[in-house]
């Protein structure tokens, strides 16, 4: 075996590295440079956010409903855009061999 001085070396890294890790990622500075602008890029901000639940039946189709309806207008949207910019080729009925 090593020896009483590996365990000594062993039992200081099992003891001190969780502290310094803890104090190196617990500081809040590090949290405000790190943390807070890669949350801002990953979640939605407050306001867009649902608030309220529907809770029954009907409300849950109304909000269904809802977002089909905004997901349809930004699809006509895209495809406007899309379409003012570049013409649609003809599509060919012949078949390729």
């Amino acid at each position: 075996m090593a020896g009483p001085n590996l365990e000594v070396f062993k039992f200081a890294v099992y003891v001190f590295f969780p502290v310094l890790v803890f104090l190196h990622y617990g500081d809040p500075e590090w949290y405000n440079t790190n943390v807070i602008p890669y949350k801002e890029r990953i979640f939605p901000s407050e306001q867009k956010t649902t608030r309220t639940l529907p809770t029954n039946h009907l409300s849950v189709r109304e909000e269904l409903e809802r977002i089909k309806a905004q997901k349809v207008a930004r699809r006509a949207e895209k495809d406007q855009a899309a379409g003012s910019n570049v013409e649609e080729p003809a599509m060919s009925t012949e078949r390729l061999v």
